[in-house]
């Protein structure tokens, strides 16, 4: 059994001049109803002819070229417009003539060049045949001829204004897909900022830690295996976020778990930086972005407490509230390699504006009694 609900799917997979033929058939089958005799769109009030094979014809150039109204519109226009002219000089008043209209509208919505020739083009023949229909006897006067070609105006307008208002949609989208574009291409990079900067940072530490240690092989080993640790930490990070890059991740979460949070401490412990963990709370089922953004807060001030801090004593506090997560770090003392940068716009930043873009606050800069601070309010169950 045919399913109903997949009819206009269907529909609109079909080619343009499919979809089109059959308003040009309604045309021509409504010229043979007999309740529109007497009403036909027409210009020249002459006594109509009989129906005839001369018909026949007019019908078909008025009524099938409307199938390509908006696959070849200039020729779909010529094809109506020539149509309607053997009508009126023949007297053939039909229904279908009604499809000239549409062949206008159609024309200036759809017709990439030569609009204004077209317009020229269309007015002198228009002109052309006001004057043959008065040869013919045509008791229309200028005020009937004046009036159809303003109704055939209006008609044109109103498909140049359907024009301009896909043209504008057009542009929006565009701006819109760009802007789409710009955001993620952004987001991309500060995934890869906190990821990378983060363990190559610890490891960079490491290394000239190990460098003083080839007296005692042991603590030597040690260093070498943290940052041995530390990059494959970084690799199964990296390799992570590029998994979330693929389309077809499926179902693999988006964010780090919450206890990866003490792995990021015992990393940045291992590199030398003392570092005081406290967490307070139990985190909700759906978090939505907040504890990514937590987990990214922590990983940022880590590194930066490492880069210019190394050695100080630092404090890391969460705390999981029903609707929110707080995080503190701070360090004692100040920064002795210079202020924090901030990344090119991918540090702390960049964490500010990833927390105001879940209606938090963020906060970051020096302590008054010494060292600097970072804190964060992030609330919970925001979408990502």
């Amino acid at each position: 059994m045919m399913d109903l609900r997949r009819i206009p799917e269907r529909w609109r997979r079909l080619d343009v001049t499919l979809r089109d033929l059959p308003l040009g058939l309604a045309f021509g089958a409504a010229s043979f109803l007999p309740m529109l005799r007497g009403h036909e769109t027409q210009v020249g009030d002459l006594p109509a002819s009989p129906f005839g094979p001369m018909t026949i014809v007019v019908l078909a150039l008025q009524c099938l070229p409307l199938a390509l109204r908006r696959r070849a519109p200039a020729v779909c226009l010529g094809l109506v417009s020539l149509g309607f002219v053997i009508a009126s000089l023949g007297s053939h008043h039909t229904a279908a003539a009604t499809a000239v209209p549409i062949a206008l509208l159609s024309a200036a919505a759809h017709m990439e060049r030569h609009r204004r020739t077209a317009i020229a083009v269309l007015s002198a023949a228009y002109v052309a045949l006001s004057f043959a229909l008065v040869r013919l006897g045509s008791t229309e006067g200028p005020e009937g001829f004046a009036t159809f070609y303003l109704l055939l105006a209006l008609s044109w307008g109103i498909g140049a204004w359907l024009r301009s208002t896909r043209a504008v949609e057009a542009e929006r989208r565009r701006h819109v897909a760009e802007a789409t574009r710009t955001a993620e291409r952004t987001r991309i990079a500060r995934e890869l900022h906190d990821v990378v900067t983060h363990h190559v940072t610890a490891m960079v530490v490491q290394a000239e830690a190990a460098r003083y240690l080839t007296a005692s092989p042991d603590r030597l080993d040690q260093a070498l295996s943290a940052v041995s640790d530390t990059g494959r930490r970084a690799t199964a990070d990296l390799r992570h976020l590029l998994g979330l890059l693929n389309p077809d991740h499926g179902t693999e979460p988006r964010t780090p778990p919450v206890g990866r949070l003490l792995t990021l401490v015992e990393q940045t412990r291992r590199a030398g930086q003392p570092v005081e963990f406290t967490e307070e709370g139990s985190p909700v089922e759906t978090t939505g972005s907040a504890d990514l953004v937590a987990y990214r807060v922590v990983q940022e001030a880590l590194t930066n407490a490492l880069k210019y801090a190394h050695g100080s004593r630092t404090s890391v506090q969460v705390r999981h509230r029903e609707k929110e997560i707080t995080v503190e770090v701070s360090t004692d003392e100040a920064h002795a390699r210079g202020p924090v940068q901030d990344g090119g716009g991918r540090g702390l930043a960049g964490l500010r504006e990833r927390v105001d873009v879940l209606g938090g606050d963020f906060s970051a800069g020096a302590r008054t009694g010494g060292g600097f601070l970072v804190r964060a309010r992030i609330p919970a169950g925001s979408a990502s």
